[in-house]
């Protein structure tokens, strides 16, 4: 059975920084595409980051220079380092695999 536990989520003021991670289990992880998304308010869920089983990085546009993605297969987690936040980064962050699974979320909210 696949978990992703996603952890790290709460509330900080704009100009913050939080560190999300998501530990999977019932995977093959080290050979596992890892993706975070996000969904605001009232809006549709969307693309953050992903990291190939690799280290190979891609970003959304508004994310980039302000998030990083990294992984570590040891600990089969993978983590989203978020620096400079905003208002507009407030949203549900959820873990997702390549093929399919995805974590239950947890809340960012940013405060102006």
């Amino acid at each position: 059975q696949v978990q992703l536990v996603e952890s790290g989520g709460g509330l900080v003021q704009s100009g913050g920084s939080l560190r999300l991670s998501c530990t999977a289990s019932g995977i093959i992880f080290s050979m596992t595409t890892m993706a975070w998304y996000r969904q605001p308010p009232g809006k549709q869920r969307e693309l953050v980051a992903t990291i190939t089983s690799g280290g190979s990085t891609i970003y959304a546009d508004s994310m980039k220079g302000r998030f990083t993605i990294s992984r570590d297969n040891a600990k089969k987690t993978v983590y989203l380092q978020m620096n400079s936040l905003k208002p507009e980064d407030t949203a549900v962050y959820y873990c997702h695999t390549a093929n399919g699974f995805w974590g239950q979320g947890t809340q960012v909210t940013v405060s102006s």
